[in-house]
Parts: structure tokens; C-alpha cells; sequence
């Protein structure tokens, strides 16, 4: 699934409880203690007043970032989310282009905070000018060049790991670290994945079935979430729910998304689909009626804003994004 303009862009590593994420503190001279925690008043200072950094480490190699940083530069909606969640809300966010106003589930978080727009580059000129002391970004920094030119604006975050979407929880762990606020990340991790758990609970013939997160891009392809260790898989196997077997089978050792052909619409059987159509009717899909999840009616069609929150998924889009697919998935579970 393309991610955001078009979205391309876990059984596998679930990530709900302790994840591995390469973070070290490192205290600066004369702090207490041999894991940075001595800081004075959460300033991000040491009992000496020295600044204190966390190192985090990500796919281009390893970031030394300021503890309690005052002016976050965010190019990423989940990044956005996080931080709104953790009230810290950045100084400058990328605005989403498909999008008239903002996300549905921010309602008005952002109206003080100044939006960023890519246009066929990232918006290096914007962001310097926000005077940033911490960037983070995803997918737009699409390789280590984008990375290195970002870096020389402020310390940057990108990816923490290779594939396209990172586990929102992954984020958030790495966000309380370096805000210095761990106790808030956690709490927040085990308020979401508690509701979403209380799902899971309250449907419990999900466990063991199958589900697809499908892209139509009609006279083109089907975009599909194909990758058990991708952050938009988590909530899906929180909920008991595994990538259909059929998908797997057909992206072999593809990482995130994989790309299937309109002649391949049979691929998509699994138990819940949940699908945007990119404005095109779900019947234009070869074979559309006789798919288990639509027969059975446990099929969800969502807008493309209602999708982000599934295919991009952060704390404040999982709860909302679980009420819009509910029917269906109560459908599967009957």
C-alpha cells in the first residue's frame, strides 16, 4: 500500500509489550548516575547543569539528540500524532496534501502549529527557517542523502527500522526517552493497546482469522499490506488477526507492501478486507462480489483519510480507526 500521496505505504513481532529499540542515555559531564536519569527538574540538564542527550539508533545509523528538545520539527504524521499524544506538540508538522483541513482525529491540536508542504522535495528551506532542535521523519527521507541534508539542519530521527511503517509504540518509547517523560510513553502505549485489547476481547472468533489492507488503484494495481514485522500490521494481529496467507505467499520477501495486478483480485480472500478505492466504486474490482469478506459482509471501505489511520497508525488514529471498522470486524467474528 502507497503511503501517504496514494498510500503505498504484527503474527510476527508484536509489538505491545517490550520492543527492541536501540536507545542508550548518555549523561553529559557530571551527571548522577550511570544512565542519564540525574536530570534536575526534567530540564534536560544534569545536577551540574550539563545537557544530557539520548542516542537513538534508526536505519542510517545512530542520532545523539538533546534531551527535552524545545522545538520539534515533525514530517511524519504518526511523529505528528506521538507527540500530540505526549503533549509536545511540535513547531512545525507536515500537512498532508489530500487532506482539506486536518486529520479527523486531531480535531483542532495543530491550529497554533505552523504547516509544512512537499511539493516534489522535502521542505528543507521550511523546516531551517522553523529553527528546529529535533526533526523526525519517515518515509520521505528516502534514502541516507535525504537523512545526511536534514541532519545538517538539526538532529534528525528517520526510520528506526527498514521497514515502511514503524510500530507507533516503537515511536512512542523513543519519544519518552527523549522527552524525558518514559512513565507518559508507557501509559499511553497501555491506554491504546488496553482499548484495543478490550476488542479483541469483547470479539473473541477474530483470533485465528485473516484479513487484507488493500490500496485499488483502478487501471493500475492493488497495493497490500504484506509484511508481518510493518507497524500497520500491529493492531490487526493485537485483534487476532493474521495477513491472508494467499498475500504472504505472493510478496515472497517483500517488505511492507506488495503490488498485485487487477487479474489477481482472488488474492485478496481473506476473512476481513478492509480497502480504499481511491474514489472508484469496490464492484469495479474484478470478482468483487464473490469475495469471502464481502459475501460474508465483513468488508470495510473507507475514505482516504479513514485509511491513513490504519496504514499509517499512531495513538490518537487506532481508537478512531477501530470504531469505522467495527461492523466488519464483527462480521468476521460472528
Amino acid at each position: 500500500m502507497r503511503r501517504q500521496a496514494g498510500l503505498s505505504a504484527a503474527p510476527g513481532r508484536l509489538v505491545a509489550g517490550v520492543v527492541a529499540v536501540a536507545i542508550m542515555v548518555l549523561a553529559g559531564c557530571g551527571a548522577s548516575g550511570g544512565d542519564g536519569s540525574g536530570a534536575s527538574g526534567g530540564s534536560g540538564e544534569d545536577a551540574a547543569g550539563a545537557s544530557r542527550t539520548v542516542t537513538v539508533g534508526h536505519r542510517y545509523g545512530t542520532t545523539e539528540v538533546p534531551v527535552r528538545p524545545e522545538r520539534i520539527v515533525s514530517l511524519d504524521t504518526q511523529w505528528t500524532d506521538v507527540l500530540l499524544a505526549l503533549d509536545a506538540p511540535p513547531v512545525g508538522y507536515l500537512a498532508d496534501p489530500n487532506v482539506e483541513g486536518d486529520l479527523p482525529w486531531r480535531g483542532d491540536r495543530l491550529a497554533d502549529v505552523t504547516a509544512l508542504h512537499v511539493t516534489d522535495a522535502l521542505p528543507y528551506e521550511q523546516v531551517a527557517a522553523l529553527r528546529p532542535d529535533l526533526i523526525v521523519v519517515t518515509y520521505l527521507a528516502t534514502d541516507s542523502a535525504d537523512y545526511e541534508k536534514l541532519s545538517e539542519i538539526a538532529p534528525t530521527i528517520p526510520l528506526l527500522q527498514a521497514d515502511e511503517v514503524d510500530p507507533w509504540q516503537e515511536m512512542a518509547r523513543v519519544a519518552g526517552t527523549v522527552l524525558d517523560e518514559a512513565d507518559a510513553a508507557e501509559a499511553l502505549i497501555d491506554e491504546v493497546d488496553g482499548g484495543v485489547a478490550a476488542v479483541a476481547d469483547e470479539l473473541p472468533g477474530l483470533d485465528g482469522k485473516t484479513f487484507a489492507l488493500v490500496n485499488f488503484v483502478p487501471g493500475d494495481a492493488f497495493y497490500v499490506v504484506a509484511d508481518p514485522e510493518d507497524g500497520a500490521n500491529v493492531v490487526f494481529a493485537q485483534l487476532g488477526l493474521a495477513i491472508s496467507p494467499t498475500i504472504l505467499d505472493a510478496a515472497a520477501d517483500v517488505s511492507g507492501r506488495v503490488e498485485l495486478s487487477l487479474e489477481q483480485a482472488s488474492l485478496l480472500d481473506a476473512d476481513v478486507l478492509v480497502l480504499f478505492t481511491n474514489d472508484a466504486e469496490p464492484t469495479d474490482i474484478p470478482g468483487y462480489d464473490q469475495l469471502p469478506a464481502v459475501t460474508s459482509g465483513a468488508v470495510s471501505v473507507l475514505d482516504y483519510a479513514d485509511v491513513v489511520a490504519l496504514n499509517t497508525p499512531t495513538p490518537l488514529s487506532v481508537p478512531y480507526a477501530l470504531d469505522l471498522v467495527r461492523p466488519a470486524l464483527e462480521a468476521a467474528a460472528a
